[in-house]
């Protein structure tokens, strides 16, 4: 059992979904979203550094060595996997550690809407699940995968930096690669992946140009491409991939991804006032041919409106997840207010006056 276990065990025993770990400081959780110090020692340089290379295979440490950067994936069976980021800073090495819980997750137990488990279910094109670093993207990804693994006859193939979840292969086959490891890039196991007979590809991150053209070219040519992206809303998540193309081909791209893209969730998590725990808003586009012509046109700041008027088609605005979590009584105003886009419509929920001067 490797020293910094114990660690990991304390992570889980207290519901933690991180752990930092830093020269110069005491270790940190991070609980429900608080960063909490854990009672114990400073943490010196090469003392943590021992800790830290006990569990990192030797081919990371030399990457790390070199770049002062590194990621890679460590299990402790029988409690969790755990994508490891080790990085240099001022007072000697550092580490953050993300729990992936060894159990995943159905959208009925997430309290997803329903028309996320029907992604899983279409024949082709591009999903695409964004928001901010440490949203939950990853979880609800796992969740519409293994909908698709338990309802499906096809051949997934998951592209990761590091794997995360772990799919047993239920009705479908799941291959899992893993960037640094099985393969050289995103970009070069996207190319690769279009030889593997895939029917579902995941790409854990869509982080580049060369890694979105693919993935939506894959989308074109008949694949189901699931993939995240650090965007804030649906509208900035379909403006982002414009943009990341030079001006000359950006009309073009329009039209492809237009064709190609099917939906886009967007969430946010929250901190629950009524139980321990966190809790997710979702905004949700479809890609319905309204919202097709309008990216077409490059009239990306309508989809808003279209998503207020496509409830039908299970579409919902962030402020109105927010909303229903607020109604409900399970996040606090003060939070709602602080994630929300239309600000007017949170203000009468408040105690106080909001005191963030940007927002006068």
């Amino acid at each position: 059992m490797a020293q910094i276990d114990a660690f990991f065990k304390l992570m889980n025993d207290e519901g933690a979904s991180d752990l930092h770990m830093l020269a110069g400081q005491q270790p940190v959780l991070r609980i429900r979203g608080d960063i909490e110090r854990v009672k114990f020692k400073v943490l010196q340089n090469e003392e943590l550094r021992a800790m830290l290379y006990e569990i990192c295979p030797e081919d990371k440490i030399k990457i790390f060595e070199e770049t002062g950067d590194m990621d890679f994936g460590y299990e402790i069976p029988g409690l969790a996997r755990y994508r490891c980021n080790y990085f240099q800073q001022k007072n000697g090495i550092g580490a953050v550690f993300r729990e992936i819980p060894s159990d995943i997750l159905t959208c009925e137990q997430l309290g997803l809407p329903k028309v996320i488990a029907k992604l899983a279910a279409l024949p082709k094109g591009l999903v695409l699940v964004t928001g901010p670093t440490g949203s939950g993207k990853s979880t609800t990804l796992a969740a519409i995968v293994d909908e698709a693994n338990k309802t499906r006859k096809d051949h997934i193939l998951t592209i990761e930096d590091p794997v995360e979840f772990v799919h047993k292969s239920q009705k479908c086959i799941i291959n899992h690669r893993e960037v640094g490891t099985h393969t050289k890039s995103f970009a070069t196991a996207l190319r690769g992946a279009l030889r593997e007979d895939p029917d579902i590809i995941m790409v854990g991150e869509m982080r580049d140009l060369e890694t979105i053209s693919l993935a939506m070219e894959a989308a074109m040519t008949g694949h189901l491409v699931f993939g995240t992206l650090h965007t804030l809303n649906a509208m900035k998540t379909v403006d982002r991939i414009i943009e990341i193309f030079p001006a000359n081909q950006q009309g073009q791209v329009r039209s492809t991804l237009a064709d190609a893209l099917r939906a886009v969730v967007s969430q946010t998590l929250f901190k629950r006032v009524d139980v321990k725990g966190r809790v997710a808003a979702l905004e949700i586009l479809i890609c319905t041919p309204a919202v097709r012509n309008l990216i077409r046109e490059g009239k990306t700041y309508q989809i808003p409106s279209v998503m207020q008027t496509g409830k039908k088609y299970g579409m919902q605005t962030l402020d109105d997840a927010i909303m229903e979590l607020l109604q409900k009584k399970r996040i606090s105003a003060e939070d709602a207010y602080a994630n929300c886009v239309e600000k007017q419509k949170f203000v009468k929920f408040l105690r106080k006056p909001p005191t963030d001067f940007t927002e006068v």
